[in-house]
């Protein structure tokens, strides 16, 4: 009976979804293992060979789980809301729910036929409004919270309310505005209902701030720094300027050091720990106030070399600061604004990366030295920016490499505050042997003694004082999208107002186009009935506004971050409606046991992700403040491009051979019109695109043969591999194997399917040995000790790879462990079960149906894993290699326990050593126990 994996796998496939085999409970006696993967985004291209790798490791890893006897949660979803859908709505005008629900049931056809055990009862999509009814939900706790560093922690905004009203604000250690002012108690209750929700504002944990924004006109929104690639959007590459904008942000800042000292308890990548390190960036320094000369203004820097401030020549502040307009003289004004619209048009990331190039302008005004009281210039430049730190640097051109490139290009005086020492920043950075000269008090000290004299000096003056400074920004919550999360917010008298939660979720509502409104509104500018009415607590028609009982609604949506911050926690109860998840899901669950997905996310949805789950737990909303304790990224599958070779100025095309005879550019093709020689389907080619149909091929040897590149699988680079194709030519199961069988999860690798045949035989090899020819064979016979030895040693090593997650070294022991049992016959019920459990996290369609055929009505995955016995490892008998004068000549078995005596006997008395010496006396016999005999004649 030969191996028709097509109808077994469809077969098995059905089963599992009728029978909900894989479905979790919230309560159980067994042990509880829960295994997530990154939810995937569904596109219209659908999943290529790529994107199962993670997906294939994870489940493995919960069958196995399964098999040892846990209570598996391993569910799926889709991450829906996205900038994608939205632009494909404005070049069709289809709605993007349309095109989002078409996208899932691709993706969703494409998961099954891999033949995941995902627990699809718990399937969640974040643009569901039965979903991102919590999203809104979650938002409003966040508005309703402030963050107490006495108590580092979240708390409700009524906490503080009740201190204001009783004490003022002088003694509250939050994180809030810079711009606060300190108010009495008495001060605070005479404020109106609309100067108490101002004050509040500026210490909500989720709040309105005029912000700088990285605007993309093109596609009319705002776009996080990472997904900004080069200084234009990754998504169609358009142009990215800077701008202010009033923008709904998250004060993710307030957790900084909890997200830092977080990192410390879980099991994550270090690389991944390292990039979330330095993206919060803790820093230990003084903060430093200037006053500015001529104004009533002052210039507040951090640094982390206070001992250092005899040196500052030069002050410059980021072009977007607010003191830039104030105090730029007149005669400056018209270069600074040049300067300012020029640098509007780089991104964040373009300005931090550009290390070489020097550009500045001078405003015209001064800043005064806290000690000497000289006058220090202050300029504008785009190294510097308004989001990190203070916007406002002090130079010292004496200690910094970019401060004394700045200073020599414009001429700045640079004064020597180190004596004999350079400026190199090896020699700067030797913090316990640098010495300061030229200032002052500071004078011989080193750097430990000048910086803590210089912190005391400056809080004496009242200019400044030790801090302790981190990188990470507030994050901004608001996009100018359609498709996102709509605000569970109103607006009174310009003042945000909640949805009370039993009026939630706020749905999207329906506008005739996806675009900004020409004033520059977001889309949800378009919508005709999008207002609230507070009587009947309804969405109405916007032409019912009347800033009494009905009023305008908020017109940006959430970013694509929203739903994924959470969704890990929702997916133990997601059926809930009354709450976000209950308290009997979180307790049983708790956490993420195992989660797989891509190092891109590290600054981030698992930034975010960690952020929020430290606020849900201040709350007590969940019982632990990080949400997984592993996590593993998966390395990326490459594609292989096709390369044809085109010479330039022509459409003649030359095989790969020829390419050094000619000035060639290289295009890319795609790579199914190539056979596994390299070689060209010329009219193929003709046919895929029209500017080849009339193309002029130069053949080598009556074959064109194109290059190849590895390189990222892109449908850019049209070297995309369809897992649907694999699936149909050679099965799920073979795709599953073969993935793993790649290499190392963690690694890169390149994708050929040339290799997949290696792996498909095996499958066969492994039908063949519970078969004899077309009738399935499986006795009840006693395992013999080599059935019993090769099993044992394959349930050791499996057990150890998956533990070790080490999948690729386990798919060449099945192998190893086919061809032994193969060649040793090997029909024993006992053994070939046991090989089948082993063996069915890996290829579980095949497993399912020789598991059926060998009786058992039940499905494969509630087997126990099979226990290795070491007995069956430990020799009892050893073959040694007997020699005569250094030359093997036979072998001999013994057991290993006899003494060297017996085992000279024994190799004595037997007939070939007889003959070899032909009745002469051995001059002596070597013996090594366990290892070699050696007759010397």
């Amino acid at each position: 009976m030969s191996y028709d994996f097509n109808s077994l796998e469809a077969k098995w496939q059905k089963y599992w979804a009728e029978n909900q085999t894989f479905k979790a409970e919230n309560n159980s006696s067994k042990p509880k293992y829960y295994v997530l993967d990154m939810f995937p985004y569904p596109s219209g291209a659908g999943l290529h060979v790529g994107h199962p790798l993670g997906y294939i490791a994870s489940d493995i890893y919960a069958r196995y789980k399964r098999h040892k006897g846990f209570n598996v949660l391993h569910p799926q979803g889709y991450d829906s809301f996205g900038l994608p859908a939205e632009q494909y709505a404005i070049q069709t005008g289809q709605h993007p729910a349309i095109t989002t629900k078409e996208n899932i049931t691709r993706y969703r056809e494409q998961l099954d036929k891999i033949g995941f055990s995902f627990d699809w009862s718990r399937e969640v999509r974040t643009s569901d409004p039965s979903f991102y009814k919590w999203t809104q939900w979650i938002f409003i706790q966040l508005f309703d919270s402030w963050y107490d560093f006495d108590s580092d922690k979240a708390r409700a905004i009524t906490d503080l309310e009740a201190i204001f009203s009783e004490k003022g604000n002088a003694t509250i250690n939050a994180s809030c505005d810079e711009d606060v002012t300190i108010f009495s108690a008495d001060q605070w209750n005479a404020f109106s209902s609309k100067e108490k929700q101002e004050v509040l504002l500026k210490y909500r944990l989720t709040y309105l701030a005029e912000t700088e924004v990285n605007w993309c006109p093109q596609l009319g929104t705002v776009l996080a720094n990472d997904e900004i690639v080069n200084g234009v959007s990754e998504r169609g590459s358009y142009p990215v300027i800077r701008k202010k904008m009033t923008q709904w942000s998250m004060r993710i800042s307030a957790y900084a050091q909890r997200l830092l000292d977080g990192l410390q308890t879980i099991d994550w990548p270090q690389p991944l720990k390292d990039s979330q390190t330095n993206w919060i960036g803790r820093s230990q320094g003084a903060s430093v106030v200037f006053n500015v000369k001529d104004h009533n203004e002052v210039i507040e820097v951090f640094t982390t070399r206070p001992d250092t401030i005899y040196g500052v020549s030069f002050m410059t502040l980021a072009p977007e600061h607010e003191l830039v307009q104030k105090i730029t003289t007149a005669d400056q004004k018209q270069e600074v604004e040049a300067y300012i619209e020029a640098t509007a048009k780089r991104s964040e990331r373009e300005r931090m990366a550009d290390v070489k190039t020097i550009s500045g302008v001078f405003t015209g005004a001064y800043a005064e030295h806290p000690f000497t009281k000289e006058s220090i210039p202050v300029w504008i430049g785009d190294y510097v920016l308004a989001g990190y730190g203070t916007g406002a640097v002090m130079a010292v051109p004496c200690g910094d490499q970019r401060d004394y490139d700045f200073a020599k290009h414009f001429d700045i005086t640079i004064p020597n505050i180190f004596d004999g020492v350079d400026i190199s920043e090896e020699a700067f950075a030797d913090k316990d042997t640098t010495v300061i000269a030229n200032s002052d008090f500071l004078n011989g000290l080193s750097y430990k003694e000048a910086t803590k004299k210089a912190i005391e000096e400056l809080e004496k003056l009242g200019q400044g004082e030790g801090k302790i400074n981190y990188r990470l920004r507030d994050a901004v919550f608001s996009r100018q999208r359609y498709w996102g999360e709509p605000f569970p917010v109103y607006y009174v008298d310009g003042m945000p107002q909640m949805i009370a939660k039993e009026h939630l979720p706020i749905q999207l509502p329906e506008v005739e186009k996806y675009l900004p409104t020409e004033t520059g509104e977001p889309p949800l500018g378009r919508a005709t009935v999008w207002a609230w009415n507070t009587d009947t607590n309804e969405v109405v028609s916007n032409d019912q506004i009347d800033h009494k009982t009905v009023f305008p609604l908020e017109l940006n949506t959430m970013p694509g971050w929203a739903g994924s911050s959470y969704y890990f926690n929702r997916y133990m109860d997601p059926h809930n409606e009354e709450e976000v998840f209950s308290k009997e899901a979180i307790t049983y669950w708790k956490e993420v046991d195992l989660y797989i997905g891509g190092s891109e996310h590290a600054t981030g949805h698992l930034l975010y992700a960690r952020f929020w789950q430290k606020f849900l737990f201040d709350h007590g909303y969940v019982l632990v403040d990080e949400f997984a304790k592993k996590l593993i990224n998966q390395g990326m599958i490459l594609g292989t491009s096709a390369i044809v070779y085109r010479v330039s100025g022509t459409n003649t095309y030359v095989s790969k051979g020829l390419k050094d005879q000619h000035e060639t550019e290289e295009l890319r093709v795609d790579v199914n019109l190539i056979n596994s020689s390299d070689e060209l389907d010329v009219e193929a080619l003709r046919n895929w695109q029209p500017q080849f149909k009339d193309a002029e091929f130069l053949l080598e040897d009556d074959k064109y043969v194109v290059g190849r590149e590895v390189e990222k699988m892109s449908k850019r680079w049209f070297n995309v591999v369809n897992p649907d194709d694999i699936c149909n030519d050679y099965g799920a199961d073979t795709l599953r194997l073969y993935e793993m069988f790649l290499g190392p999860l963690e690694q890169a690798k390149p994708w050929n399917t040339a290799g997949i045949t290696g792996v498909h035989s095996f499958l066969k090899k492994l039908w063949k040995l519970y078969h004899n020819g077309d009738t399935f064979e499986v006795t009840d016979a006693e395992p013999t000790k080599e059935n019993l030895k090769t099993l044992h040693k394959t349930i050791k090593k499996v057990e150890e790879d998956i533990e070790n997650f080490s999948f690729n070294t386990s798919v060449s022991t099945f192998m190893i462990a086919v061809n032994e049992l193969t060649a040793q016959k090997c029909k024993s019920r006992q053994v070939l079960e046991s090989l089948l459990v082993l063996i069915s996290p890996y290829a579980p369609h095949i497993a399912e149906e020789l598991w059926s055929r060998l009786g058992h009505e039940n499905s494969i995955s509630t087997t126990s894993f099979p226990q290795f016995d070491a007995s069956h490892l430990v020799e009892s008998a050893k073959v040694y290699p007997i020699s005569f004068n250094g030359k093997k000549r036979f072998e001999l078995e013994l057991p290993l326990d006899m003494s060297k005596e017996d085992i000279e006997a024994a190799v004595m008395a037997h007939e070939k050593t007889q003959q070899q010496l032909a009745g002469r006396a051995p001059k002596k016999v070597i013996v090594v126990p366990g290892k070699i005999v050696n007759v010397v004649g």
